[in-house]
């Protein structure tokens, strides 16, 4: 949770600001930005020049198909060579290698030497988890790609921006504006131009670039209840950019790629035929996929729980009502009947491990929250109303599901004597009842 590494939490706890209580987010009409705003409003955006951008983001995305099509290209070329050797060869050739073999395992010992040394010579230790992190790429390379992702994302939600009079894009910018304020002592907040983008779509989402911009569409706003909520969602996205989640993701997938490349060469090399290669291929591109790439993916996310839960205690919300809006997305995907997915093929956390997870951490974050001089939490745990209302909805759905049951019984008559009752009848009564 807290480890001793983690010493900015404890270095300055100035006073925060209160955050104002509103009850639901189409209230926030009434808010007004901050002043001065840390969080800048502009809908014109500036990219570097195309011949300074391009050879990075090109050469990124033509490495990983090239690096596949190279290793399929040496190890079927290995196999070919090895069964057109006449069998005279090919004893010759394992005698070389059992004569040799001290030297071929020194050669690739220090090949592995190498390839350890390279990862543990680009670790970076993050100043506010204290966590190691793989980085492959710089810092100005990935903030031209970021350039390029925000220029991409604003052309294809150009025609869906909210204006910044809106009464949605204001609540969102102020909420943001708090937080930051909040968190200004936090390392790299204040580094990063916060930049905050509405866009109007029923899409229930919210993400951030590297670079600070951050886009959240009105669907989220939909779904949450209060400024906490809010407070607490806007606070994981600032922790992505913050631990530089993106620049890290993107290199260990690069890393998993090389090492795949490695064994890719020795499933087309040793498989007889091509389509046992290809069926070997395909094995393999899951197991990376389903044993590292999700599963880190997924550590990510609960690390920018943790650390979003923090910024939003400090920034004085009732950060109980974190676990509480996991709890709603539970609620509605079984109200919908939609069928739970299992964790290990999502890049994301379970909902019911998110409630769990940030359960565990809320008396951690309720105690920074106190040492900000936040004022105390009067009104009652949110966790225990929904709670108490979910139990009351499914008490009142049972009565009505009984109540219609025995209105139908009641109804039914001798098949003999019965009219035949269309179905669209029974369809408008069950769903207006």
């Amino acid at each position: 949770m807290i480890t001793s590494k983690r010493t900015v939490w404890n270095d300055s706890f100035s006073r925060q600001l209160p955050i104002k209580e509103v009850t639901a987010v189409p209230s926030l009409s009434v808010l007004h930005p901050l002043s001065p705003s840390p969080v800048r409003a502009i809908r014109n955006f500036h990219t570097s020049p195309r011949f300074q951008a391009a050879p990075v983001p090109l050469l990124l995305m033509i490495l990983k198909p090239v690096q596949k099509l190279f290793a399929i290209i040496v190890g079927r070329g290995i196999r070919k060579w090895w069964q057109a050797l006449p069998p005279n060869k090919k004893e010759l050739f394992k005698q070389s290698i059992r004569k040799n073999k001290w030297k071929l395992f020194l050669g690739l010992s220090s090949f592995g030497l190498l390839f350890v040394v390279f990862y543990f010579t680009h670790l970076e230790v993050s100043p506010v988890t204290g966590r190691s992190k793989l980085l492959l790429l710089g810092k100005e390379q990935f903030r031209l790609l970021s350039e390029l992702e925000y220029e991409a994302h604003m052309e294809e939600f150009k025609n869906d921006m909210l204006t910044e009079k809106d009464a949605r894009y204001l609540a969102v910018k102020e909420v943001l504006c708090h937080l930051i304020e909040c968190n200004k002592d936090i390392p790299g907040i204040s580094q990063i131009n916060w930049i905050i983008h509405v866009v109007d779509s029923p899409i229930n989402n919210a993400f951030v670039l590297p670079n600070g911009q951050m886009f959240v569409f009105s669907g989220l706003l939909k779904s949450v209840t209060d400024i906490d909520q809010l407070s607490f969602l806007l606070g994981h996205e600032i922790a992505h950019a913050v631990l530089g989640h993106a620049a890290e993701k993107a290199g260990m997938v690069h890393f998993l790629d090389f090492l795949g490349m490695i064994f890719l060469t020795m499933i087309w090399a040793i498989c007889p035929r091509d389509s046992l290669a290809l069926l070997g291929q395909w094995i393999q591109s899951k197991l990376q996929e389903y044993m590292f790439n999700r599963p880190y993916s997924r550590k990510l996310e609960a690390e920018a729980d943790e650390i979003g839960l923090l910024l939003a205690a400090k920034a004085c919300a009732d950060i109980r009502a974190s676990s509480v809006f996991w709890q709603q997305m539970e609620f509605v995907d079984s109200l919908h009947g939609l069928p739970k997915m299992p964790e290990w093929l999502s890049t994301h956390p379970s909902h019911g491990n998110r409630v769990e997870h940030l359960d565990r951490l809320i008396p951690q974050a309720l105690k920074i929250r106190e040492m900000c001089n936040c004022p105390p939490l009067s009104k009652p745990d949110p966790r225990l109303l929904f709670k108490l209302s979910m139990e009351h909805f499914l008490e009142e759905s049972e009565k009505e599901d009984l109540n219609i049951t025995k209105k139908q019984k009641m109804d039914t008559r001798p098949v003999q004597k019965q009219e035949q009752i269309p179905l669209t009848y029974v369809v408008e009564k069950r769903t207006g009842s």
